[in-house]
C-alpha cells in the first residue's frame, strides 16, 4: 500500500472509530474490553495494511479484522472458562487443603476442652470427624433437631473462644494465625 493510500485508509478508520467501538461493545458487553480490542485491531491494521485488497473498502476490511478479533476473544474466554471449571472440579475432587485442615483442626482441638463436654463432643464428631448430625444424634440419644440446635450453640461457643484466643485472626479470617506462632514460641521456650 502506498504512503498516500495508507494515510487515506488510516483517516477512514479513525473517522469510523465510534462505529467500530459500538460494534465491538455490543458483542462483548464491556466498553473497556471493546476499547482494548479496538486498539489492538488498529495496531494490527497498521501492521497488515498491505492486506487490503485492491478495490476493497477499508471499512469492510477493518470489520473483517474486528470479527476475527471477536472470534479470538470468544475462544480465549471459552478456554479460560474451561480452565476455571477444571480447576473447580479438581478442587472439589481433592477436598479441602490438608495443610489448612490440619492447622484448623489443631487450633480447634486445643479449644475444645474449654467448651461444655457435650458441645466439644458434638463438634469433634460432626466437624472434625465429618460424621452426619442424625448419626451422632442417634448415638448420643437425642433428636436430630435437638442435635442441630446444640451444634449451632457449640459452634457459637467455639467462635467466642476462638475470638478470645486468637483475637483478630478469628474475627477477620486470617489464615496466618498469630496465636499459632505464640503457641509454637511457647512450646520452644518450654523445650529450651
Amino acid at each position: 500500500m502506498e504512503h498516500v493510500e495508507g494515510e487515506a485508509v488510516a483517516r477512514t478508520l479513525v473517522e469510523n472509530h465510534r462505529h467500530f467501538l459500538s460494534f465491538l461493545e455490543r458483542r462483548v458487553g464491556s466498553r473497556a474490553v471493546a476499547e482494548d480490542m479496538l486498539q489492538a485491531a488498529f495496531v494490527r491494521a497498521v501492521e497488515k495494511g498491505d492486506a487490503l485488497r485492491e478495490g476493497e473498502s477499508a471499512v469492510a476490511w477493518f470489520y473483517r479484522l474486528l470479527r476475527n478479533a471477536l472470534v479470538d476473544h470468544y475462544r480465549k474466554q471459552a478456554a479460560e472458562g474451561r480452565a476455571l471449571e477444571r480447576e473447580a472440579r479438581e478442587a472439589t475432587e481433592e477436598g479441602p487443603d490438608p495443610e489448612l485442615k490440619s492447622a484448623v483442626c489443631a487450633c480447634v482441638g486445643e479449644l475444645l476442652p474449654t467448651l461444655k463436654p457435650e458441645y466439644a463432643e458434638l463438634l469433634k464428631q460432626v466437624d472434625l470427624e465429618e460424621r452426619s448430625v442424625p448419626e451422632v444424634a442417634a448415638e448420643v440419644g437425642i433428636t436430630p433437631n435437638n442435635a442441630g440446635v446444640r451444634l449451632h450453640r457449640a459452634r457459637q461457643a467455639l467462635k467466642h473462644q476462638l475470638e478470645r484466643s486468637c483475637g483478630t485472626c478469628a474475627t477477620h479470617g486470617c489464615l496466618d494465625c498469630s496465636c499459632q506462632r505464640r503457641r509454637e514460641a511457647g512450646s520452644q521456650q518450654s523445650e529450651g
